[in-house]
C-alpha cells in the first residue's frame, strides 16, 4: 500500500492499493475512494475483539475496502483539526495511544484494548486509563489533536505530561499517574490534580490541542439558546 497526507489543519491520508489489497478503517471515516473499492462491514476477530474495541473507544463493527479487478484508491480524513500521522506496527515494535486515535490501517494490524496495570492511573488517568494498543504487521493511521510534539525518551529518563496531551508512546514505555504536589497548586493552579509520568526506553508523541481542552477553550463563548 502506497499513501500520501494532505491538508492541515484537516488532514486527509489517501492510500493507494494494489488489486486485492484490502484496508481497514473506523466507521465514516471514509472521505472519496474509486469506483472499484468495494466495502464489506465485519466483526473483525469475533466477540472479544467486538467488546476491546468498544471499551477503547471505537466502533463495534469495522468497515474493510478492498480493490476489486485492479490498483484503487481511498482516502480517509481526520474528524477534528489536527494530524495524521503513520505508524509502522511489526512483532518488535507496537504502539499504545490514545482513545479514539484509530483512523484506518492495514489488514495485517490489530488493534486491543490497552489497560494501565496501576491502579491509580485507573482512578484518576481519564484518558489514560483505557487507551488502544496496535500490534502485528503493518501501517496503522492515527489521528490527534492539534499538531506532534515528539520525544525519545532514554532508558529510565521521564516526562511529566499534562493529562490528555499524550497522543501515542512505544509499548516499551511505561505510565503512571502522580499527583501536583502542594494543596494551593493542586486547588488553585488551574492545572488539574494529577499529571501523566512516562518513562523510557521508546518514542512519544505529544498533541498540542486536545479536543477536551479545545471544548473547553470555546465553553465561554457559547451562548446556549
Amino acid at each position: 500500500m502506497k499513501y500520501q497526507i494532505k491538508g492541515d489543519p484537516f488532514p486527509v491520508v489517501i492510500c493507494t492499493l494494489e488489486g486485492q489489497e484490502s484496508v481497514n478503517c473506523q466507521k465514516g471515516a471514509m472521505a472519496w475512494m474509486s469506483p472499484n473499492m468495494q466495502m464489506s462491514t465485519n466483526a473483525g476477530g469475533g466477540v472479544g475483539k467486538m467488546f476491546s474495541r468498544a471499551f477503547s473507544g471505537e466502533s463495534i463493527f469495522q468497515n474493510v475496502y478492498t480493490a476489486q479487478g485492479g490498483p484503487g484508491e481511498i482516502a480517509f480524513a481526520s474528524s477534528v483539526p489536527g494530524s495524521i500521522l503513520p505508524f509502522e506496527i511489526s512483532p518488535q515494535r507496537s504502539i499504545v495511544a490514545q482513545k479514539h486515535s484509530y483512523l484506518a490501517m492495514s489488514t495485517g494490524v490489530n488493534l486491543s484494548i490497552f489497560f494501565q496495570k496501576r491502579f491509580g492511573a485507573g482512578i484518576f488517568g481519564g484518558e489514560g486509563f483505557i487507551m488502544q494498543q496496535f500490534t502485528g504487521q503493518g501501517i496503522a493511521f492515527l489521528e490527534f489533536d492539534g499538531s506532534i510534539v515528539e520525544y525519545q525518551l532514554a532508558p529510565g529518563q521521564s516526562m511529566l505530561i499534562d493529562t490528555g496531551y499524550l497522543a501515542a508512546m512505544d509499548a516499551t514505555c511505561t505510565m503512571s499517574i502522580e499527583s501536583i504536589s502542594g494543596i494551593g497548586n493542586a486547588l488553585f493552579g488551574g492545572e488539574g490534580l494529577f499529571n501523566t509520568r512516562v518513562t523510557g526506553p521508546g518514542h512519544v508523541w505529544l498533541q498540542t490541542m486536545p479536543i477536551n481542552a479545545f471544548a473547553g477553550a470555546l465553553a465561554p463563548f457559547i451562548v446556549s439558546k
